[in-house]
């Protein structure tokens, strides 16, 4: 039997699994691994194929069947970790974004984060005014069709790329402009090192977005860059809090809590497991920019008084040892494949979704509205004051990042329009969804992607009455939708919770002091205390109705395992 079974086990960790890797530039990288195989097994496999070195900015990220984002973890099996069925399907992604992109050692590297950085600025989690939009998709058709040419580049050439959620020809003719006028002459290199300094200069730039909602119900997005933790609401950032002015993340449930000096900051997640996996990347990405050493890393749990709770640990290098070993790095330069910029009509993997004049034009007229665009006038300063917990009176003062003088009495404002990036909600990979979806999905998050859209609403014009009753169960996904309300609920839902795990608790104890006090009454420990009680008729009657026949039936069952096993 036992032979049987470890052969059993040993057929069962030769097993191979297909994996399926979509990486930046949309191509796909296809390997085999074992059931035993780690994540850091695969990484290192992708990071060979791409010829990477500086690999510690990168990883691979994952969608269980619950369509929840995940980092691959490397310390750990990817089979275990991976709850769908093989063949398994992943991307490869920045995860640290770089604090300065244009210092990285080799190009190959600059390339990988361009392309992220792209796709960024395609899905709306780059956002920024229009002059940065412009200059951004200048570099970007630089970079990947080379220099202006009348021949080949016809008038409206730039409006056959997809570089945003939604263009405008006002957007798309500057574009072309900067692109005829102040790029010619720029290698590839040269435009992809230039887009990437100006990335790193947006409020936006290493923003992977959490959708949220505070404790009032409104949307927000929380995101975690190089330099600190931020909120985003509407069109402003009403939060940023360097990294080392964070002295605790912690979750319980569908709430995540950031613990500053002096404030508490408070936010719900969709579900557990979404908050689960925004306290995880808040944890890894203090260690990675805060520490200095590894060895500094320590092991973070949400645990409270009584309870375990989840426990976690970041188990990369840091920032300063990961440039350190950059410097180290001596080699020829590995040759890079880059591919070239195609319409978007004809690349569905380059645009990754419907371009605007898919669209009739009646529908494009009625929610379509440039995401670069300015607004004639910006929405009231109340409604992105800073959230703060009630428990704390004191006002919050956003800090700025290094370099920035910001008033305390002022909020960031990131672009023209509201933050509301179009895949954020959606899993990763990214298929090609339908403007119906890209659009449902903000108006869940509760941010309209504009002025007209957020009239529509109002009005129950029927392309809102549409995208209600196509989101009424991706609505209902989503806490505090109800405002206030929910938040509160959300609140005494949370109390309720704590008193009944106290409760447990407090019977366990009683139950193992009950279990210690009859071993030891029934035990040869003899003392006036316990001599006591064993002379009591309740102890007497306990030993020999309950007690003596239990003990009996136990040996009984102890000496037949043990013949069993004797036999056998």
């Amino acid at each position: 039997m036992l032979s049987r079974w470890m052969s059993g086990s040993s057929r069962n960790l030769d097993r191979e699994y297909n994996c399926t890797v979509r990486l930046l530039d949309d191509s796909e990288y296809t390997c085999t691994i074992q059931r035993d195989a780690k994540g850091q097994y695969l990484f290192d496999l992708l990071c060979h194929h791409l010829n990477l070195l500086e690999k510690d900015y990168f990883g691979i990220r994952f969608v269980d069947p619950d369509k929840q984002r995940h980092w691959l973890e490397f310390t750990k099996s990817v089979v275990k970790q991976m709850r769908a069925q093989p063949p398994f399907t992943m991307c490869f992604r920045v995860k640290f974004y770089p604090t300065d992109p244009a210092a990285l050692k080799e190009e190959i590297t600059r390339y990988l984060v361009f392309l992220q950085i792209k796709r960024d600025l395609y899905h709306g989690r780059l956002l920024c005014k229009t002059s940065d939009a412009a200059l951004l998709a200048a570099y970007i058709l630089q970079a990947e069709i080379g220099d202006y040419d009348p021949g080949k580049h016809p008038e409206g050439y730039s409006s056959k790329f997809q570089f945003f959620p939604k263009h405008s020809e006002k957007l798309e003719r500057k574009i072309a402009e900067i692109h005829k006028s102040e790029l010619s002459g720029q290698p590839p290199a040269t435009s992809e090192l230039n887009f990437l300094r100006k990335a790193q200069t947006l409020e936006t730039y290493g923003v992977d977005p959490h959708p949220c909602k505070d404790v009032s119900g409104n949307a927000a997005f929380l995101a975690f860059t190089p330099f600190g933790f931020v909120v985003l609401q509407g069109n402003k950032r009403v939060h940023f809090i360097k990294w080392n002015e964070v002295t605790k993340m912690k979750f319980e449930g569908k709430t995540f809590y950031l613990y500053e000096k002096k404030i508490v900051l408070t936010y719900f997640a969709p579900t557990p497991e979404a908050c689960k996996h925004l306290w995880k990347c808040g944890i890894e990405n203090q260690a990675f920019y805060k520490l200095e050493k590894s060895s500094q890393v320590r092991t973070v749990s949400s645990s409270n008084l009584f309870f375990k709770g989840s426990r976690f640990r970041y188990s990369g290098r840091v920032a300063k040892e990961v440039m350190e070993s950059s410097a180290k790095i001596k080699r020829e330069p590995p040759e890079i494949h880059r591919a070239g910029l195609v319409p978007s009509r004809s690349c569905p993997s380059i645009t990754h979704g419907p371009r605007l004049s898919s669209v009739p034009r009646t529908r494009r007229r009625a929610v379509h509205i440039s995401i670069m665009e300015g607004l004639e006038s910006l929405r009231d300063s109340a409604h992105s004051t800073p959230v703060r917990s009630a428990s704390h009176g004191d006002a919050f003062v956003a800090p700025s990042r290094s370099g920035r003088a910001e008033s305390s009495e002022r909020v960031a404002v990131i672009a023209d329009e509201n933050y509301s990036p179009a895949d954020s909600v959606l899993p990763t990979p990214v298929a090609e969804h339908s403007l119906e979806l890209m659009l449902l999905s903000r108006q869940v998050n509760g941010a309209p992607c504009s002025i007209e859209e957020e009239k529509e609403s109002e009005a129950g014009t029927p392309a809102a009455t549409e995208a209600e009753e196509a989101g009424g169960e991706l609505r209902a996904l989503c806490p505090g939708a109800g405002g206030l309300g929910a938040a509160q609920a959300e609140q005494v839902n949370k109390f309720v919770l704590s008193v009944l795990r106290l409760l447990l608790v407090t019977v366990g104890l009683l139950f193992v002091l009950l279990l210690l006090l009859i071993v030891l009454t029934e035990s040869d420990l003899d003392t006036a205390f316990f001599r006591d009680i064993r002379q009591t008729p309740e102890f007497e009657q306990f030993h020999y109705q309950y007690f003596c026949p239990l003990r009996r039936w136990f040996a009984c069952k102890v000496r037949a395992v043990v013949s069993l096993l004797i036999d056998t």
